[in-house]
């Protein structure tokens, strides 16, 4: 089969097209026949060497895959041959850019007839991100106000959504362009703020009356924990899932003490130890994506042979939505 791999840290153009062997699946696995392969900044700090567990070279890259299930393991009782899955991958053994991979019975969600791969495989990481961020880890409650960065890219397109979903009162956004405020806005943000501005947490207290946002999503790192933090309200919970620009921020914890805030780590694949969580969660995406109650950006969908073309779109910020590679 098909894959790409990399043999050593670096740019995209360490990226390479392999033949490897089909995997076979074992007792409680099954093999999959990949329709679809979400891309993710995940991917990325993988390639560089740069996650945060260490990555094995060489490295099959891409953790969520949609597709149909091709065989199964001996003991695979859940699931048959021809069922629509997604799933996340976590097998050593698993091989998410490319044409077939295996993957563990338990963590099979099944893919309702109306909903497309595309779709389906937009929701794993990104989808249970926006999803846990907000309910499970910072416990969003009906009325707050909801602060999230980088809206126009994967996870905070569907983040804006689901705040509204949840009952959130007001949900601020940020974005790096006016195009890309344009695309939040129409997925009901009501407060665009376009932080390439130097003053955009000023902005945010503007927009809450100096009270701060409730609940705030932070992924960069750096200058704009520390920013977002002014933002926070009494009782603000500030969730970080994400070091995208590199940079650690240290600060004095005691500062939180006065208001009674909260800065809140995430990691997905915590999540994906509680089975039962991880499926409620993924079912009740599912749902909204089926009813029509989430609208997923699909940023650009591509062959697997430009999977180094995507990571260079993507780490270049030229992209909205979800990036998508077909085999």
């Amino acid at each position: 089969m098909k894959a790409i791999q990399f043999s050593s840290y670096g740019g995209p153009d360490v990226l390479q097209i392999v033949d490897l062997d089909r995997p076979t699946p074992e007792a409680k696995e099954v093999l999959i026949k990949i329709e679809a392969i979400g891309v993710n900044y995940a991917d990325t700090a993988r390639r560089e060497g740069q996650y945060v567990v260490p990555t094995p070279l060489p490295f099959v890259p891409g953790a969520e895959v949609a597709g149909v299930i091709e065989e199964v393991g001996e003991d695979v009782a859940s699931v048959k041959k021809g069922d629509r899955v997604v799933t996340l991958l976590g097998s050593k053994r698993a091989t998410g850019y490319a044409e077939h991979t295996i993957a563990d019975e338990r963590g099979l969600m099944p893919i309702p007839n109306n909903v497309s791969f595309e779709h389906a495989v937009a929701l794993p990481l990104q989808g249970l991100s926006a999803y846990h961020v907000l309910k499970t880890m910072g416990q969003l409650e009906e009325g707050e106000t909801v602060l999230v960065h980088a809206a126009a890219g994967g996870v905070g397109t569907i983040a804006v959504q689901l705040a509204k979903l949840f009952g959130a009162g007001k949900v601020i956004a940020t974005a790096s362009s006016a195009e890309k405020l344009n695309i939040v806005k129409e997925l009901g943000a009501d407060v665009l703020i376009n932080y390439s501005e130097g003053n955009w947490h000023e902005q945010v207290l503007e927009a809450t009356n100096g009270k701060g946002v409730d609940v705030a999503l932070e992924m960069a790192g750096g200058r704009v924990f520390i920013d977002t933090l002014k933002c926070l309200a009494t009782f603000g919970r500030l969730v970080i899932y994400g070091v995208a620009s590199g940079e650690q921020s240290p600060f004095n914890p005691s500062s939180l003490m006065a208001r009674n805030q909260s800065v809140i780590g995430f990691f997905l694949p915590q999540i994906m130890r509680k089975p039962a969580l991880l499926q409620k969660s993924m079912q009740e995406l599912l749902t909204y994506v089926g009813k029509g109650e989430l609208k997923l950006q699909i940023g650009g969908v591509y062959s697997l042979e430009e999977a180094a073309t995507v990571h260079t779109l993507m780490q270049g910020r030229k992209t909205t939505g979800k990036l998508i590679l077909k085999p």
